[in-house]
């Protein structure tokens, strides 16, 4: 390699840009615009921590668990491993999957603070299903049914926002959280960024992981490092630990360290076999079990 090839390799890459192309799903892009992925894969290993006079926190965020019990103890597993100081579950621990009661169990064990998604909140009759696709619907009467009435309790009475040090915890949007909606367009995050009050927010419902960034202007990355820079915003979704819908079928989580400032977008595989025959032998819909084969 030439001295001028090994200076330019060195150079750091460029943000994803976006080119036109017809409306598809996340997997390629955003509404009309097609990314151009980056190789930039989180690594195996945990971010060092930092010496000095503050310690690091690291915390681990988890979202739409959808009662896949398999996926959650895989994803904890792999956050303990990497030291995480404080879990935090984003909603939807129920729905689709044939373990709600024993996914709840789960995430409450690790002490995780927890917000409310719409399946958690269909689960014990709060809000309607109406809106609902006939699968998601025939699992959401399932889950009332297969719930204990403690289990009920618990996820009645979570919060839809939660405001920490320096970022906020919404399921779907922080523009009227309790509408659902998704963020799945920069406009989309307008009306987020317009609510924010700290640096971040964190959000699941997709199932997709995506970053927005709001600087001179609002752009966004399916990178899994993110680096949290100074003046600038983040709306950032750690995608679903047990339904991924971004064709990679490998449970999907995040690390957030505050001290290095970066977030990491975390994949792990886990026993979907077994997850899988369980969803059949409960009489769940078959599709809820194919499509964990695809991650759609």
């Amino acid at each position: 390699m030439s001295e001028k090839s090994r200076r330019e390799s060195k150079r750091p890459r460029k943000a994803g840009r976006l080119t036109p192309s017809q409306p598809h799903n996340f997997a390629g892009g955003i509404r009309g615009y097609q990314v151009r992925k980056e190789k930039d894969r989180a690594r195996p290993g945990a971010e060092p921590r930092r010496k000095g006079k503050h310690e690091t926190m690291r915390y681990g965020l988890i979202s739409d668990i959808h009662g896949n019990f398999e996926a959650l103890t895989a994803a904890i597993d792999f956050l303990k491993d990497q030291k995480v100081d404080k879990f935090f579950c984003l909603g939807d621990t129920v729905g689709y999957g044939a373990e709600p009661s024993r996914c709840l169990k789960k995430v409450l064990d690790t002490d995780c603070d927890m917000i409310a998604g719409n399946h958690d909140l269909a689960a014990v009759g709060k809000i309607s299903i109406d809106y609902f696709n006939i699968f998601a619907k025939e699992s959401t009467l399932w889950t009332q049914r297969h719930m204990t009435k403690e289990d009920k309790g618990v996820r009645a009475g979570q919060p839809l926002v939660k405001t920490c040090k320096g970022f906020t915890l919404a399921h779907g949007s922080l523009y009227k959280p309790d509408a659902f909606d998704y963020i799945q367009t920069i406009v989309d995050a307008i009306y987020s960024f317009r609510k924010l009050t700290e640096q971040i927010l964190f959000i699941g419902h997709s199932h997709v992981p995506v970053t927005f960034v709001e600087g001179d202007s609002i752009s966004f990355s399916i990178n899994e490092r993110i680096q949290i820079e100074a003046g600038k915003r983040y709306i950032i979704n750690i995608g679903s630990v047990g339904q991924p819908r971004d064709e990679d079928p490998r449970s999907c989580f995040a690390i957030y360290d505050t001290d290095a400032k970066v977030v990491r977008i975390c994949r792990v595989p886990y026993d979907m076999q077994s997850t899988c025959a369980k969803i059949i032998e409960a009489g769940l819909p078959e599709i809820n079990a194919e499509r964990l084969k695809i991650g759609r």
